[in-house]
């Protein structure tokens, strides 16, 4: 019996399929009763004090990841980095951390970056 072959498209259109789900289930998976606004797993996981963090971090940086793996320049990267490390910073701070989380958005934020520079290099 042979295992299943799972294939990943690593084009620039199924990294940003890939990105667009993670970016929504991180940013904006849950609708605040009552609100417009929205929050995500980052914006929870920022409800646990330390832990929560860091694990929003570590999806956070697979944005990141998929850019390298994509050339995006350093100056992209750099501000790419800057998103995250406002995010971790202040998702750090319990309660603060979760409204900041529903404004800011960072990984949503990246993956437009992302997209932009994805389309500037196709022309």
């Amino acid at each position: 019996m042979t295992s299943p072959t799972i294939t990943i498209d690593l084009t620039p259109q199924g990294t940003l399929e890939r990105l667009e789900w993670l970016a929504w289930f991180t940013d904006s998976a849950v609708r605040i009763p009552g609100t417009g606004r929205t929050v995500g797993a980052d914006g929870l996981l920022s409800l646990v004090p330390g832990v929560g963090s860091l694990v929003g971090t570590g999806m956070s940086l697979y944005v990141v990841a998929e850019a390298l793996r994509h050339g995006a320049p350093a100056r992209l990267l750099a501000r790419m980095g800057l998103n995250i490390a406002a995010d971790t910073l202040l998702g750090a701070i319990p309660f603060i951390g979760f409204l900041f989380d529903m404004a800011f958005k960072a990984n949503q934020r990246n993956l437009n970056l992302l997209r932009e520079h994805l389309m500037e290099t196709e022309r």
